[in-house]
């Protein structure tokens, strides 16, 4: 196998790895990536407000508010205006959250940054040279992405505005 053959084959398992784990999120707790993090998010800080939840996770708040949404409508969170703030609405998780918060498996993300965090500095740094790079190769270098690992659109809802990405097109193909 050449040189660019692995490095295909070393992509496609990352992405592999992104759709198993997402699909195995999904089926044990009917959830995404995106939605577990909105939810732990919400654990550890407390009372929170939408903008402090979309800093934390790195999503729009407009992405945050709709995923929101959804956790709503399943009884896992629920959102009080500010009494001091008018302005402001902070978002709490409901038992329902706290149990299935409780039974979710640990996300792909935290699996990795933990593994990261134990190779040395210029690992590290190697690591995200070369994907840097390889965004760039592959014109990505310019596509809005947050730190979770997790395929698809963020929230599972496309909206007119949005266009597939050249992985999501070859996932498809696949």
């Amino acid at each position: 196998m050449g040189t660019i053959d692995e490095v295909l084959v070393a992509l496609r398992r990352v992405i592999r790895a992104t759709d198993l784990h997402s699909k195995h999120l999904s089926k044990t707790t009917g959830l995404t990536s995106p939605q577990i993090l909105l939810l732990q998010a919400i654990r550890n800080k407390g009372e929170v407000t939408i903008g402090e939840l979309a800093d934390e996770v790195s999503l729009s708040q407009a992405t945050v508010t709709n995923i929101l949404d959804r956790l709503e409508k399943r009884d896992l969170i629920y959102r009080e205006r500010s009494t001091e703030d008018k302005r402001k609405v902070h978002a709490y998780l409901t038992e329902n959250g706290v149990e299935v918060l409780k039974n979710a498996p640990i996300p792909l993300q935290d699996q990795f940054a933990r593994q990261f965090k134990d190779l040395h500095d210029w690992e590290q740094t190697m690591i995200i040279s070369a994907l840097q790079r390889i965004a760039q190769m592959m014109d990505a270098e310019h596509i809005d992405a947050s730190p979770v690992l997790d395929i698809g659109l963020i929230d599972r809802q496309s909206t007119e505005s949005e266009k597939p990405t050249a992985l999501s097109e070859n996932k498809k193909n696949d």
